[in-house]
């Protein structure tokens, strides 16, 4: 929800500033009469003149600022990039009371319900479960840490017919899509005598 909230306001922020310079540039390309406040008003008016390109080249900070300024830019820019495709949990479940009302069912309870389901699974060594999606079609991604005697297809069987389907059926859904990903514990090779 947040990360939602501040993607809205950095692009309209971004967008705003960039009608701003593009409505200031094609009023003076087309020659428009501009009020003498806003900037480049005037007809040899050019965005960055000599003298500016080359008050601050002689200057020791002046380049490490540069870089440094950039850099924090690009460290910026990164991070909103590698935030975008993570997906958001969802805060509740909407729960088909048959009432007309429905209740909501916290999803952190149901990703707990799920993976204490899980973990009492025989072969299962450590549970991870997550809610994306709607509230009202919510997806289920886990990820199960197999002991080394746990046999793969009967564990992802038993998981789907067992706690997929509890948590599906305790949370009054029509269907929970599951993406359930496996990987082995790693264990000490054995001695044979």
């Amino acid at each position: 929800m947040a990360l939602r909230v501040v993607n809205r306001v950095l692009l309209a922020l971004i967008g705003l500033a960039l009608i701003c310079a593009g409505g200031i540039v094609l009023a003076r390309g087309l020659d428009w009469p501009v009020p003498s406040w806003w900037p480049y008003h005037g007809p040899g008016d050019v965005l960055l003149s000599r003298a500016n390109r080359l008050r601050w080249r002689s200057e020791d900070w002046w380049w490490p600022a540069v870089i440094a300024a950039l850099a924090v830019l690009m460290v910026l820019a990164l991070w909103w990039l590698l935030a975008q495709p993570r997906r958001a949990r969802v805060p509740d479940v909407l729960v088909d009371t048959r009432d007309g009302e429905g209740a909501l069912v916290r999803g952190r309870a149901l990703e707990d319900a799920l993976v204490d389901d899980a973990e009492t699974l025989d072969g299962v060594a450590r549970a991870r479960a997550r809610l994306t999606g709607r509230r009202t079609d919510p997806v289920a991604r886990v990820r199960l840490l197999l002991e080394p005697h746990a046999v793969p297809t009967v564990t992802l069987r038993r998981l789907t017919d067992e706690a997929v389907a509890d948590a599906r059926d305790a949370a009054g859904l029509r269907s929970l899509p599951t993406e359930i990903r496996l990987r082995a514990a790693r264990h000490k090779p054995e001695r044979v005598l």
